[in-house]
C-alpha cells in the first residue's frame, strides 16, 4: 500500500513538474532587440553626409590660400561638426532605447531563472523521497504486465523531465549572463558617446569663434588676409632655420628649473617636445620657442603650474588664419596678457622681463630676465640647460630684431 502511494506521488509530482517547467521555459524565448527602420535610415544619411563633407574639406584644403577658401573650409567643417553632433545623438537615443529593453528583458529572465532553480529544487527533494531504489522496487512489484510498462513509462518521462529541466535551467543562466553583458557594454558605450558628444560640442564652439575671429583679424579682406599669412609663414620658416642651424632638434629630459623668478622651460623637453604644436604638421621641440617662452613669463608672474602644454592646448590662443602662429594676446590660467613693443633696459630695470626676437623671422624667441646695456642674462627654450646663461654667449644684440613687454 506505501509503495502504491509512493507511485502515485511520484507519477504527479512528474506530471506537474513537466508543466510547470515547460510554462517557466516559455516565457524566456525574447526577441532579441534591434533598432528602428528609421532610425537606422537617419544614421545611414547622416554618414553619408559626413564623409561627403570629409571629401570637401581635403579637396579645399588642398587649394591655394585666401580668404574666400579658408572660409568655405571653416563653414564646411562647422557643418561637419553639427552632422557629427547629431549622429551622436542619434546613436544614443538608439542604444538608449536597446539599454531599456535589454533591462526589461534581464528583469524576465532573473524571474524565470528564479522560477527554473525553485522548481529543479523541488524535482530534486521529491526523487530522494521516492527514491531510486524504491522506484526500481516499484516495477518488480507490478501486478500485470501492463501495469509494469505503464510505471515504467512514466518512470522514463521522469527521467526525460529531469535532463530538460537541467538543461533548460543552465540555458536560462547563460541567456541571463549573456543579456547582463549585453547590458553593461551599452552601458559603457553610452558613456563613451556622451563624452564624444561633449567633445564635438566643444569643437564646433571653437569653431564658430575661429570663425568670427577669422573676419575680425582680416576685417573680410583678402590683402590684409594674405599680408597676415605672409607674415605668420615667414615667422615658421626662420623656426625651421634656427632648428637647421642648430643640427636639428632633438628631444631632452630633466630640464624645467623652479626658482624664485619663476620656472625655466625648455621646447625640446620630452614632457611636450613630441606634441604636435596647436594640432598643425609642427611641434613644440622644433617650433616651440615662443610659446614656451609665453610660459615661462607666465611662472614669473605667479602662474606657476603654466607649461608650454597649458597655451598650446587653447587654440584661440592661435590665429585663425594660421593655426601654428602665436596670437599677441594668449590666456592660460585664466590671464590674458598681450605682447606690445617695448624697451629692453627699461623693463628689466623694473624686474619685468622681456621677450626678444631673434634673426629675420624672428627665427627665435628668447626670454632676457635681468641686465642691462648689453650685459643680459637670459632663459633660451632651445638651448639645452639654458637657464639663466649670457645672452651674448649666444646671439649677437645686432640680431635683436623684436623686443616686447608682457601686459596684463
Amino acid at each position: 500500500m506505501i509503495l502504491v502511494k509512493k507511485t502515485f506521488l511520484f507519477l504527479i509530482l512528474a506530471t506537474i513538474l513537466l508543466f510547470c517547467t515547460k510554462s517557466i521555459w516559455a516565457q524566456t524565448v525574447t526577441p532579441t532587440p534591434t533598432p528602428a527602420q528609421d532610425k537606422l535610415q537617419q544614421s545611414k544619411e547622416l554618414q553619408d553626409k559626413i564623409n561627403e563633407l570629409q571629401k570637401k574639406v581635403s579637396d579645399l584644403q588642398g587649394q591655394t590660400k585666401t580668404l574666400s577658401s579658408q572660409i568655405a573650409v571653416m563653414d564646411n567643417q562647422i557643418k561637419l561638426s553639427e552632422y557629427r553632433i547629431d549622429s551622436t545623438k542619434t546613436e544614443l537615443l538608439s542604444l538608449s532605447a536597446d539599454i531599456d529593453t535589454a533591462d526589461k528583458k534581464i528583469g524576465v529572465l532573473e524571474k524565470n531563472l528564479s522560477g527554473l532553480t525553485k522548481v529543479l529544487i523541488n524535482r530534486i527533494v521529491a526523487t530522494y523521497e521516492v527514491g531510486g531504489t524504491q522506484s526500481f522496487e516499484a516495477l518488480v512489484a507490478s501486478n500485470n504486465i501492463s501495469n509494469f510498462f505503464t510505471r515504467f513509462n512514466y518512470l522514463k518521462i521522469a527521467q526525460i523531465h529531469d535532463k530538460k529541466l537541467i538543461y533548460d535551467t543552465q540555458q536560462a543562466k547563460m541567456d541571463y549572463a549573456n543579456q547582463k553583458n549585453i547590458f553593461e557594454n551599452e552601458k559603457k558605450k553610452v558613456e563613451s558617446l556622451k563624452k564624444q558628444l561633449e567633445d564635438y560640442t566643444i569643437q564646433l564652439d571653437r569653431e564658430k569663434q575661429g570663425k568670427q575671429r577669422l573676419l575680425a583679424e582680416t576685417q573680410g579682406n583678402e590683402t590684409t588676409y594674405q599680408r597676415l599669412l605672409n607674415q605668420a609663414k615667414a615667422q615658421l620658416a626662420g623656426f625651421s632655420r634656427f632648428v637647421t642651424s642648430q643640427g636639428g632638434a632633438s628631444i631632452l629630459s630633466g630640464q624645467t628649473v623652479c626658482d624664485d623668478w619663476g620656472c625655466y622651460y625648455n621646447q625640446r623637453d620630452s614632457q611636450w617636445g613630441n606634441s604636435s604644436l596647436n594640432g598643425t604638421q609642427y611641434t613644440l621641440a622644433s617650433d616651440g620657442c615662443l610659446v614656451t617662452s609665453m610660459a615661462m613669463v607666465y611662472t614669473h608672474l605667479g602662474h606657476r603650474d603654466v607649461t608650454p602644454l597649458t597655451i598650446n592646448s587653447n587654440s584661440s590662443n592661435f590665429a585663425s588664419y594660421y593655426p601654428a602662429y602665436l596670437n599677441k594676446t594668449i590666456s592660460a590660467d585664466g590671464m590674458t596678457t598681450s605682447r606690445i613693443s617695448s624697451s629692453i633696459d627699461g623693463e628689466l630695470s623694473a624686474g619685468r622681463p622681456v621677450i626678444v626676437g631673434i634673426g629675420l623671422g624672428p627665427d627665435h624667441f628668447v626670454v632676457l630676465v635681468s641686465g642691462s646695456g648689453g650685459n643680459y642674462i637670459m632663459n633660451d627654450p632651445f638651448v639645452s640647460n639654458g637657464h639663466n646663461i649670457n645672452f651674448t654667449d649666444h646671439y649677437s644684440l645686432s640680431n635683436i630684431k623684436t623686443i616686447e613687454k608682457i601686459s596684463y
